[in-house]
């Protein structure tokens, strides 16, 4: 397990909860709008420092009492075959657990979630299918379409109703504009025909240290624009809110 970084305290990241976050390194996706470079390109990951184990571990014992869970970010969580060890840990220590995903690997989260060692999970979705190549910065046809079985699959998991769970989209200028959004709303709504799904967020994007460096001189669509696309979504999904 390689942990990147850890945000001692977050109001934000797991709903309803008072938390830490913590990063781990890698993840296959190059998303040229992704602010978290440091874990994601090689070359910086040789240079990012590295929190031991042990010492996250000893803080969360510090924090017993006052924190009620922790997130795990990355990268990409799923790319890690010891995650589930690394959760049984900190459900050992009496933590909620919300695993953030991009759907990479959907077998990791069920083994995940059929073990009782995550409690929420929020999965990204990056782009329409047609676009997904473009979102997360590789093209091969190959890899792409596993990525959206992935995605599929994922929606199947979730929705056996065994974990709370949200869908979230990096609204990015340049990349995505209202019929995007609107084209992911119809797709996951596609997966459970007749139902709605419960939780979607809009985040709005953040020009700040992005894989690639043109994104960071990128300004952030207007308020009133995704307030726009949220009200077009909303009948999809039982919330749909803009984060």
């Amino acid at each position: 397990m390689r942990i990147g970084g850890l945000q001692k305290v977050t109001l934000i990241d797991f709903p309803g909860k008072l938390a830490c976050t913590v990063f781990l390194i890698g993840c296959p996706f190059r998303c040229p709008f992704c602010y978290n470079r440091e874990l994601v390109l090689p070359e910086l990951i040789e240079k990012q420092p590295r929190i031991k184990k042990e010492d996250f571990f000893d803080f969360l014992k510090e924090k017993k009492g006052l924190l009620e869970g922790v997130c795990i970010t990355g990268g990409e969580p799923t790319a890690n075959l010891d995650l589930p060890e690394f959760c049984q840990k900190i459900k050992e220590l009496g933590f909620l657990v919300k695993l953030d995903t991009n759907a990479y690997d959907p077998e990791m989260m069920k083994k995940l979630i059929d073990e009782k060692l995550i409690d929420y999970v929020a999965m990204d979705v990056k782009a329409p299918k047609e676009k997904y190549g473009k979102l997360i910065g590789i093209e091969n046809e190959v890899f792409v379409k596993r990525i959206i079985e992935n995605i599929e699959r994922s929606v199947e998991i979730l929705k056996e109703g065994k974990i709370d769970y949200e869908f979230r989209t990096t609204m990015v200028p340049t990349l995505l504009e209202k019929k995007d959004i609107l084209e992911i709303g119809r797709w996951l709504f596609s997966l459970s025909p007749g139902q709605k799904l419960p939780k979607y967020y809009l985040q709005n994007f953040r020009p700040e240290k992005t894989i690639d460096p043109k994104f960071e001189k990128i300004k952030p669509y207007p308020n009133e624009y995704l307030l726009e696309i949220q009200k077009a979504l909303s009948p999809f999904f039982e919330v749909c809110q803009i984060r």
